[in-house]
């Protein structure tokens, strides 16, 4: 197999397992359905984000080099700001990102790709790898919560589209 030219090398194939979090879903949905939750503006902020908290979204363009914009809104009001920057949709088989807070210089933003793979019985298996900075910013996304969280959020994104999927 000839390699790939510098420009389509993935960042994602020597990158070290100790910076890694990966969450997997089965959802009972076609993946085309499943893909469009996180591709649609109009349904991402509907379904993102751990128990508890809302979306707030200031800006959306889900795009490759688009970026949204939201904050997470806890029910004391605490909020936390977030950004995504959408590197690549390939449709509708995955989508890559950077995500971190609102801020140009956030040091602990990480680059995540979700993949949807339909099986035989029109299930899709959703895989969410998360690439850490450092071993040291992932053990510390660990233990603010992200796996639960990031099990929270798929799981809201199972009953949305089982939801659009009623319709």
């Amino acid at each position: 197999m000839a390699d790939l030219p510098n420009s389509l090398q993935s960042p994602w194939r020597d990158w070290p397992l100790d910076r890694e979090i990966v969450i997997t879903r089965v959802i009972d949905a076609p993946r085309s359905l499943v893909y469009a939750a996180w591709a649609d503006p109009d349904q991402i902020g509907r379904w993102f984000g751990p128990d508890g908290l809302a979306i707030e979204t200031r800006e959306i363009d889900l795009r490759p080099g688009g970026v949204w914009r939201f904050d997470m809104v806890g029910g004391d009001g605490t909020r936390y700001t977030n950004r995504m920057r959408f590197l690549r949709m390939e449709v509708p088989a995955l989508i890559e990102v950077e995500h971190g807070s609102d801020e140009d210089d956030d040091t602990g933003t990480f680059r995540m790709l979700i993949t949807f793979d339909e099986q035989s019985d029109g299930k899709t298996v959703l895989t969410l790898r998360q690439m850490h900075p450092s071993r040291a910013r992932r053990d510390w996304a660990i233990g603010f919560g992200a796996v639960e969280y990031g099990g929270q959020t798929l799981a809201k994104l199972a009953r949305h589209v089982a939801s659009v999927n009623a319709r």
